[in-house]
């Protein structure tokens, strides 16, 4: 069983300010729409009091030329006043389908647009599958309160309003009764509505996780069958779907218990205007037509409020799947530029980080007054076991996570002044475990510079030494890869994304174990491929292998976040240390042969 309550989640005034305004950015077309709205209403409010007309003339039993033709006229003024709510009808419909796609499509862009700015911290500490889910829900829960606030319950509304004023018109006394009869009815609705909304609410969470589990499960389906876990995972599943059965069965309820009280405060009302409206005719008081007047317009209403209160529901399940995604819109990204951030220029491609303090939180600490200097054009390995804070550098000077204190600098510019879309531009990443795009390998290798020409890309993949593999593919350079590369091995991935570094060309180049997913025979290929993309640039390299540490102009050896030594490779050998100790674990891993014939 799942323990603890939801996620607080942002409420309905806070959604409907966001939807609000991006219906706004279409203000001719809202406006037209309600203009087709006022039409409706008017129709469906007029044509019954000329019906009442018509009743209480045919109800004098007095057939005659005069009267029909009156009554024929009337008859006329009826269909007019339904012909105007159809074309109202007709207005509202075409105007409002524009509407919701528009609102929908930039609802849509607004969201995607925010949530990939968040910080690679925020994408590291949620599901995909989870966000992907609170993105699709944001639009379609727009369509929901579009359908349930804009077509329901404020057509309702101006037809109460109108409805009670014309009552009271003719008799005050059946106008102020309805009145107050709406004012409870609503004043119930809203009660109850809030009361059940942390049921709703908890019903969308659990909606969510049993989303956020099933892409997590499927996209680690061969861990699962490596280690036997299917039976652990359908438990687990199930208790979610369990937790999710109990939540939706508690709102059901309540929505039932709901029903019954609107039910009986519709047949109260329905009672007590008749048996008043007998008493009123007894006196003199109301017409035959008056009769029908009254019960076109409860029909009316009643038919209205059965259809709010259904949609009432869907509106607040709409409220809380939106809350989630609005959420993510208010929260403060992490990382992001300052105000009147500037592009970053480069000359020399230098990196400086000045007293830098780091830390995930008080009690963990990566870097601690960490200094480093990198003169433009040096190539710079990084060393040390893991957790040393090799990585962490890489991340800072990338800008996925904001220093704590001190400065990261390229050319003396502070990274945290720049644009962070500039500052990449002048980095090419080559990660240890490449995630690609479910998209053609060109698309993929082009993503490092999106303007390249197909020959272009080509030309890279040659260097990387990739355009062998991609040659021998029935699609060759137009073959879908599959979600995250999956289609390609471990080293045909490494070398499509040396080839998209290649095709950068950027003047700042980090490699972070680029060839741990290489064999040998591959390695000796991108060594050269690596080699050529390095001239002339700045490298930072983390790097166990061997070959490519002993290429380095200078090697730091970080232990606890500091410099414990730096050197060239035969120096820091020499001098017995951290690394030698590195160097004996790797050398032996890697080649079996002992540090004396390496050194040779």
């Amino acid at each position: 069983m799942l323990q603890g309550s939801p996620k607080k989640t942002a409420g309905p005034l806070a959604v409907l300010k966001i939807y609000v305004r991006h219906m706004l950015y279409q203000p001719m077309l809202v406006t037209w729409a309600f203009v087709g709205l006022c039409l409706i209403q008017a129709g469906t409010l007029i044509a019954p009091l000329y019906l009442r007309d018509l009743i209480n003339l045919l109800a004098r039993n007095e057939p005659a030329t005069e009267i029909v033709t009156q009554a024929i006229t009337l008859v006329g003024f009826i269909a007019f006043w339904w012909g105007i709510r159809w074309f109202g009808e007709r207005l509202e419909h075409f105007l409002n389908l524009r509407v919701i796609a528009n609102a929908m499509a930039s609802l849509t862009a607004e969201a995607f647009a925010y949530l990939i700015d968040h910080s690679y911290h925020f994408f590291t500490s949620n599901f995909s599958g989870s966000l992907t889910h609170k993105v699709n829900k944001f639009a379609r829960s727009f369509l929901t309160l579009f359908e349930g606030l804009a077509l329901n319950v404020l057509p309702t509304i101006m037809f109460i309003v109108a409805a009670v004023a014309i009552l009271y018109a003719h008799n005050s006394i059946i106008g102020i009764s309805l009145g107050i009869w709406v004012v409870v009815f609503f004043a119930f609705q809203i009660w109850v509505t809030n009361l059940r909304q942390p049921l709703r609410k908890k019903r969308s969470a659990a909606d969510t996780k049993i989303t956020a589990m099933l892409a997590d499960a499927i996209s680690n389906q061969p861990t699962i069958s490596q280690f036997s876990g299917a039976v652990f995972e359908r438990k687990r599943f199930g208790e979610t779907i369990e937790y999710w059965r109990k939540a939706g069965l508690k709102s059901w309820n309540a929505d039932a218990v709901v029903w019954a009280g609107l039910g009986t405060l519709m047949m109260i009302v329905e009672i007590g205007l008749i048996y008043g409206a007998i008493v009123l005719w007894g006196h003199g008081l109301l017409t035959v037509g008056d009769f029908v007047l009254i019960q076109a317009y409860l029909l009316t209403l009643f038919e209205r409020l059965i259809s709010i209160q259904r949609e009432l529901r869907r509106v607040y399940d709409a409220f809380a799947d939106a809350g989630e995604m609005v959420d993510i819109l208010e929260q403060t990204h992490e990382v992001s530029d300052i105000p009147g951030a500037k592009k970053l220029k480069t000359t020399e491609a230098a990196i400086q980080f000045r007293d830098v303090n780091f830390y995930f939180n008080q009690t963990r600490n990566i870097l601690k007054g960490f200094n480093l200097h990198i003169p433009g054009s040096e190539k710079v390995a990084l060393v040390g076991p893991s957790g040393a804070g090799k990585t962490t550098i890489t991340k800072l000077l990338l800008r996925l996570y904001d220093v704590n204190s001190g400065s990261v600098e390229i050319d003396g510019q502070n990274i945290a002044e720049v644009t962070q879309d500039s500052l990449r531009e002048h980095i090419a990443f080559v990660p240890q475990e490449p995630i690609l795009f479910h998209r053609t390998l060109l698309e993929n290798i082009r993503y490092g510079r999106r303007e390249a020409s197909n020959e272009e890309v080509i030309e890279a993949a040659k260097k990387a030494h990739c355009h062998e593999f991609i040659s021998q593919l029935p699609e060759q350079y137009g073959t879908f890869v599959g979600e995250r590369g999956v289609k390609l091995s471990g080293g045909e991935r490494q070398r499509v994304a040396i080839a998209r570094a290649i095709l950068k060309n950027a003047p700042i180049l980090i490699l972070d174990e680029a060839t741990s997913s290489l064999d040998s025979e591959s390695e000796a290929l991108i060594q050269d491929a690596l080699a050529t993309l390095m001239e002339g640039k700045t490298v930072l390299v983390i790097a166990h292998r061997l070959s490519t540490i002993m290429k380095m102009d200078r090697i730091l050896v970080l232990d606890k976040g500091n410099i414990v030594a730096e050197g060239t490779h035969q120096e820091l050998l020499a001098q017995d240390g951290l690394y030698q100790k590195l160097w004996n674990i790797q050398a032996g891993g890697f080649i079996g042969e002992d540090v004396t014939k390496n050194e040779e």
